[in-house]
């Protein structure tokens, strides 16, 4: 291993005989994505039985030993930080968060420490293997600040890209839990209705006709005061996308400051419980695992706060 590169053996499989080397080689190393490889090929990173090799479309020797000089992952602009997480799940690949309501999942403008980012290179140190050559975990969906519940990120390349393709297919279960205003006629429903940045104010998400496509499906768990628990399905995850698609249905989440309004019925109650965020929370996850095919999934109870919340508006 020379200083600030990482010297990864390859062994071509038999059975990847001809293949492109850069797919090939993305084969005999789970960690890497092809992407990832064709870079280091084009950059004259690896060798194999041919020598140099600089075309990730050259022929793959199958059972050749290729060397991949791989630059160690460069230190992450954002600072580690011992912030205290909830950790569902971790295996060298991925970690599954439970989210804690407050916490900003990525530092931006006005948030730009004390975030999930930063408390997860504080936990990991030693474990990013890089994304795309940074030090840092592989975000591929976020939750609001003030919505509580689980989320998947990832520790390197191959992990990052392959939780990204199941987000882009929609093939990720995920199911949140809302107490949403005022009773619901219906048992169960759909909303199928476009989003982008509100053209009023950029601060918000509008159905807008040329948006991006968001769809919700949502179904009543039980009626409360004035009031009602929810289960919402993702089949898309777009930014706001179940707090918008319920309040269009004249059903805002209690305590939404954006897109709700306190009914009266309500107005008390939250002042004593101090209840100041969405009754939001991102109460299941599910997936394939991206390096070994296994699925998984995760359950997360409703928090205190909302708990209380709930139990305070039994009917």
């Amino acid at each position: 291993m020379n200083q600030g590169v990482s010297i990864i053996e390859a062994r071509i499989a038999d059975t990847a005989d001809g293949w492109r080397l850069d797919r090939a080689l993305a084969d005999a190393v789970p960690t890497m994505s092809r992407e990832r490889l064709k870079v280091l090929i084009s950059s004259g990173a690896v060798t194999g039985p041919q020598g140099l090799v600089r075309d990730p479309a050259k022929k793959a020797m199958g059972g050749g030993l290729y060397n991949v000089a791989v630059p160690d992952p460069k230190p992450a602009h954002n600072e580690a930080q011992e912030i205290p997480l909830n950790i569902v799940y971790e295996d060298e690949h991925l970690i599954v968060i439970d989210k804690q309501a407050g916490l900003v999942v990525h530092p931006a403008a006005g948030n730009l420490d004390g975030t999930l980012v930063n408390a997860l290179l504080h936990h990991c140190h030693g474990s990013l293997s890089g994304i795309g050559g940074e030090a840092r975990p592989g975000i591929v969906h976020r939750i609001d600040k003030d919505t509580s519940g689980l989320m998947v990120a990832a520790k390197h390349d191959r992990a990052h890209v392959g939780l990204a393709a199941q987000f882009k297919a929609h093939s990720i279960d995920r199911r949140y839990r809302a107490i949403v205003s005022g009773l619901l006629r219906l048992s169960e429903g759909s909303v199928d209705a476009p989003l982008a940045r509100s053209p009023h104010n950029r601060k918000k998400v509008a159905i807008v006709k040329n948006g991006k496509r968001a769809v919700t499906h949502w179904r009543k768990l039980k009626d409360l005061h004035d009031a009602a628990l929810v289960e919402c399905k993702l089949e898309t995850g777009r930014t706001h996308q179940v707090r918008v698609h319920m309040a269009s249905l004249g059903h805002p989440l209690i305590g939404d400051p954006v897109y709700g309004s306190v009914r009266k019925a309500h107005r008390e109650l939250l002042e004593t419980l101090n209840f100041r965020r969405q009754a939001l929370h991102a109460a299941h996850l599910g997936f394939i695992h991206p390096i070994n095919s296994t699925a998984l999934a995760f359950e997360s109870e409703i928090p205190a706060d909302m708990q209380e919340l709930f139990d305070n508006l039994i009917v």
